[in-house]
């Protein structure tokens, strides 16, 4: 797939670096300086390379959203017309300062995005998790057993997208039903994230859950 990735942070370049190597061509976007998406773009490898928002969005069969919620206007007015594109976000509205959510449990990030790009089709997948635990997942995707990630959305052919994403970054999609779930799932997006970068023993704690799964089953 032509996969855009909005936002060059660290869920956006390890994200954009897995598709990248999974076989997708990859075009990243949203930085500082062009420079670090030409180095994003390198360290991916083949069918990976820079661009702009605009250039991000063209011909995309699946776009990702992977930015501070404050960046959002901002990010939706460079990228152009979203019309019948895959939005997939991984964006939490944070307040300014990281503290807390902007959105209370009767609405979502996922869901206020919705409403503002309304021929989108919005699915909200990945979370905004420790990225480091990333690359150790795309190598289990060669074991019999993957640890889950759920993902929600309305649109069947755009959920079926997401789950094609999140198979290649090595996780077993878990289809936890519409949009509207997101506001269960974030909350605790926020709260494992506070955890994991709360001392050493937070990609422990992210391990645990990825784990829970198998230890499930």
């Amino acid at each position: 797939m032509r996969v855009g990735i909005l936002g060059s942070g660290l869920m956006g370049g390890k994200l954009g670096t897995i598709f990248a190597r999974a076989g997708h061509e990859v075009v990243f976007s949203y930085a500082r300086s062009r420079e670090k998406l030409e180095t994003l773009a390198a360290a991916a490898g083949h069918g990976a390379r820079a661009g702009t928002l605009a250039e991000a969005g063209r011909n995309a069969d699946a776009l990702l959203l992977a930015i501070h919620w404050s960046r959002l206007d901002d990010v939706l007015a460079q990228v152009g017309d979203l019309a019948g594109k895959v939005l997939i976000t991984c964006s939490l509205p944070m307040n300014a300062d990281d503290s807390d959510l902007v959105l209370a449990h009767t609405s979502s990030g996922a869901e206020a995005l919705a409403r503002k790009v309304p021929g989108a089709h919005v699915v909200s997948a990945f979370g905004t998790v420790p990225s480091e635990v990333l690359f150790g997942v795309f190598a289990a995707r060669r074991r019999k057993t993957r640890p889950g990630l759920i993902y929600c959305g309305d649109d069947p052919d755009a959920n079926a997208v997401a789950a094609e994403l999140i198979r290649d970054a090595g996780f077993e999609p878990v289809d936890a039903g519409p949009l509207r779930m997101a506001r269960y799932s974030e909350p605790f997006t926020l709260l494992v994230a506070r955890l994991a970068y709360e001392g050493d023993g937070g990609p422990a704690l992210a391990y645990r859950f990825e784990r829970y799964p198998e230890l499930e089953a």
